[in-house]
């Protein structure tokens, strides 16, 4: 008989009830990603494994960690798995009342979403396509999309993205796959600046590229309406700038580990429209360190803080 598929997220009650009331002390709020890497119940056709018990409870140990109040997740299985999890996290006093899960192009990873805060309207994009080369494709994993309230007065949209990877695939160029996908998600961001130039955006996920690549540049844009990056960093002491002023400070921001080529690289982000950042608690928002990070995958979550009011 198989065994259930648990997670494993046990915490002593009064240690998970401390981080809950310190995740709404006051008038902030946690949002987070995190890759979970091949979250599955059960294999697949293209992905032979079922997580094991300790990757699950490497990713239960990272989330209470980090005590969010929304996070993304990259790379979930099936709906089952994505309850699974949530139950477990319950069952150790982390609560998340509110959860998305979305299925496109791609079946057997997915885009999720979980939440302490309430949504108040969601979307889900799983029907995107374009031309490249004069084939036509459509987005892999989609992107979802919630609207959430963080407090009384204080209502943002979350828009969670897993983009193409960097693993070369026979129909069409990797990069440009990608770059096309960054594309369209980007127009859903000017499709909500068109309608409010002063909403409130927080655009997050698994981009699959550095910084100064051609797809995340496409997401951030450019101008009035240009993205803000969060660059979470690791709480490690480091707070001098780089020597060379346009040059981000030396501090380790890297979240993912790509066995291969033996690289680390930060192709995971937390961007923010303008009025957004106003919001944006710079000094509490970080990339989560933790011994053993790898057990549960191949991504670090990180994590920013904002004021609701």
């Amino acid at each position: 008989m198989r065994k259930p598929f648990s997670s494993g997220c046990s915490l002593p009650l009064l240690v998970l009830l401390l981080l809950s009331s310190a995740a709404v002390a006051g008038d902030t709020f946690r949002v987070a990603t995190y890759n979970v890497e091949n979250y599955l119940d059960r294999p697949t056709e293209s992905r032979p494994s079922a997580k094991s018990a300790p990757a699950r409870a490497k990713i239960c140990e990272s989330i209470r960690a980090l005590a969010p109040d929304v996070i993304a997740l990259e790379e979930m299985g099936s709906t089952n798995a994505l309850l699974e999890l949530r139950d477990s996290l319950k069952a150790g006093g982390l609560d998340f009342p509110y959860w998305e899960h979305i299925q496109g192009w791609d079946t057997n990873i997915h885009v999720a979403i979980l939440s302490r805060l309430p949504f108040v309207a969601r979307l889900a994009h799983t029907n995107d396509h374009f031309l490249l080369d004069g084939r036509r494709f459509s987005v892999s994993r989609g992107f979802a999309e919630v609207k959430i309230r963080a407090a009384t007065n204080f209502t943002f949209t979350l828009i969670a993205a897993h983009l193409k990877s960097r693993r070369p695939v026979p129909e069409a160029d990797e990069a440009q796959l990608r770059l096309e996908e960054a594309k369209i998600l980007r127009r859903i961001v000017d499709e909500h600046f068109r309608a409010d130039p002063n909403a409130k955006l927080v655009v997050l996920g698994d981009f699959n590229d550095v910084k100064d690549s051609d797809s995340t540049k496409a997401v951030t844009g450019r101008g009035k309406f240009k993205l803000v990056d969060t660059r979470p960093a690791e709480r490690n002491g480091d707070t001098d700038p780089n020597e060379i002023a346009r040059f981000e400070p030396r501090n380790v921001t890297w979240t993912h580990y790509y066995g291969k080529e033996d690289t680390y690289s930060r192709v995971d982000y937390i961007l923010l429209s303008p009025a957004m950042a106003r919001a944006w608690v710079q000094k509490e928002t970080y990339i989560l360190t933790i011994p053993n990070w790898g057990t549960g995958s191949d991504h670090r979550p990180i994590l920013a803080t904002f004021r609701a009011n």
